[in-house]
């Protein structure tokens, strides 16, 4: 059976369990899914429900209840543990790595927030407001901290019987190597080790030029050298060099899937943390800002029209024709701005290499303005009987698309390095960029031309 079709049947039955108060099978069911099952069938939920769901299974089987709030993101997560007495969350967040209790925590009211740190063990809370002490989306704030190294100096069957009894170890993907101070000066891998004779030295057998993450280094980063280098995990050295941390690959998907979320939902204006079921409340307080200041730009783009509002009066038909260089202009810009956005998240576009991209983009702009323009030119020409109509409506995209492939290019790239989110706020001036010049040219173009269209009024 399809996965999602399963957790459709699931999430009927949870519904319907849910419903005539049958919680013994409704726990047992829960118990069975997967954390990332659950998260999604929380998700589906109304907030009323998704309580009952998750009070349910917290009392029974704590630990997989927070895995399921973990998947289901920082804020969701947090939401739904709001409610909740500190003590209650302070017992919860303890059976989650401490990477993902510090996410949770730190979306938690301040007041609420702090009340959890104090009721949980010193250790825990010690691990934890560490964690919370690094800026958000930096490696320091997503790595787990329970890392397992071994000193240099160890010999191959040292750090064998060390792995075999230390208990704490989880998802050991490297074997990390650091000296007395703990400064981290290589790496091996369990095969390695596996290898050679037992009294070989880890010096001898581990590799000095690994790749690492500072604690400072911004997530999306080191997302990228994972993915760069097919890394299974990375570590995370301080400022000294120091093994403080290691961010696994199923943290750097986490992110990866996060960044590009943040990345879609900028470039159509929507606030990155807005869900299908986030309260229409909510999403209207979300998306009106920038609604408003689309409002705002497209009274730039009448009071061009407004230019020529005698052109318009006197030949009628350019307003038919109107929207479609605008239309198309906007079209274009969202093809090339998603394609540079995106390579400036990746790391692949920059200002060293960004003058290739440009021309490329400019190249890509004309010809498709070439080719639709004639297209349209030819429309507009056997339904108005005008050839100069259509000219003037082939040259207006040309020039529109022109337009926004270049701006495309460098709108993202200038708010880049004024550091802007170029996801944030590109789609606004190229909006704006699309419309005035596509208004301004076609409508200017038929001033200029007039008498050889006065014959349609």
């Amino acid at each position: 059976m399809a996965p999602q079709r399963r957790i459709d049947l699931v999430l009927d039955s949870v519904k319907r369990l849910l419903r005539i108060g049958a919680t013994a099978n409704l726990l047992n069911l829960l118990q069975k899914q997967h954390p990332a099952d659950l998260a999604q069938i929380f998700s589906e939920f109304p907030e009323k429900d998704r309580q009952a769901t998750f009070t349910l299974l917290a009392d029974r089987n704590g630990r997989l209840a927070m895995e399921a709030v973990s998947e289901l993101g920082p804020e969701a997560g947090a939401t739904l543990l709001a409610t909740r007495p500190a003590e209650e969350i302070a017992k919860l967040a303890q059976e989650i790595p401490s990477d993902d209790a510090a996410a949770l925590i730190d979306h938690l009211p301040d007041e609420l927030s702090a009340a959890v740190l104090d009721l949980m063990r010193p250790d825990e809370s010690g691990v934890v407001e560490h964690l919370l002490e690094y800026q958000e989306q930096t490696a320091g704030r997503i790595m787990n901290p329970h890392v397992f190294a071994l000193d240099e100096e160890m010999t191959v069957g040292e750090a064998i019987t060390e792995l075999q009894t230390n208990r704490d170890v989880e998802m050991v993907f490297y074997l990390y190597v650091v000296d007395e101070r703990r400064h981290l000066v290589g790496v091996t891998s369990l095969r390695r080790l596996l290898l050679v004779s037992p009294e070989t030295p880890l010096k001898r057998i581990m590799t000095a030029d690994l790749i690492s993450a500072r604690v400072e280094t911004d997530q999306e980063e080191v997302a990228q050298q994972v993915a760069s280098y097919n890394l299974l995990a990375i570590p995370v050295v301080d400022e000294e060099n120091k093994l403080v941390g290691v961010i696994t690959v199923d943290d750097i998907i986490d992110v990866i899937k996060d960044e590009a979320t943040e990345d879609i939902y900028r470039l159509a204006g929507v606030a990155g943390d807005e869900r299908a079921f986030t309260p229409a409340r909510e999403s209207l307080r979300k998306r009106l800002p920038w609604l408003g200041v689309n409002l705002a730009t497209a009274f730039m783009a009448a009071s061009v029209v407004a230019l020529f509002e005698g052109t318009i009066e006197r030949i009628t038909a350019l307003a038919v024709f109107m929207p479609i260089v605008a239309g198309m202009g906007g079209n274009a810009a969202t093809q090339t701005l998603t394609v540079i956005v995106r390579g400036i998240a990746l790391g692949e576009l920059t200002w060293g290499n960004s003058r290739q991209a440009l021309v490329k983009e400019a190249i890509v702009g004309l010809g498709n303005g070439v080719v639709l323009g004639l297209i349209a030119a030819l429309v507009a020409w056997g339904t108005r009987g005008n050839p100069v109509l259509g000219l003037i409506l082939c040259a207006a995209m040309i020039i529109n698309m022109f337009v926004a492939a270049t701006a495309g290019t460098l709108v993202p790239l200038g708010l880049r390095a004024a550091n802007i989110d170029p996801a944030l706020a590109s789609s606004v001036f190229i909006t704006t960029l699309t419309d005035v010049f596509g208004f301004f040219s076609f409508l200017g173009l038929a001033t200029l031309f007039l008498r050889y269209l006065v014959p349609m009024a």
